[in-house]
């Protein structure tokens, strides 16, 4: 009985704590952290607790940057240069 009660308190803090530790390492949403752990555990098992997490850490760092491209400029930069060089030469 006494061990039945120590796994259940200790599964329960091993479920929470898990994912808060793992956040303190990564600037990730808690959310992302704690459906990785979650998830891994459910579809790989044991060894899915450190790559779940892992797998979607990446995934959403990839995206992220993906998502935040910044697109080249239009503009040639030879006349970019000229433009500034021209301002350069008004303003001195």
């Amino acid at each position: 009985t006494v061990l039945l009660v120590w796994s259940c308190v200790v599964g329960t803090l091993d479920n929470v704590l898990r994912p808060m530790l793992i956040r303190m390492g990564a600037d990730l949403p808690m959310i992302l952290i704690l459906s990785g752990v979650i998830g891994g555990l459910v579809a790989f098992g044991m060894i899915g607790l450190f790559i779940g997490p892992v797998v979607l850490a990446v995934s959403y760092r990839l995206v992220s940057v993906w998502m935040h491209e910044v697109p080249p400029p239009d503009d040639d930069p030879v006349d970019v240069v000229e433009e500034l060089t021209e301002h350069d030469d008004h303003t001195a």
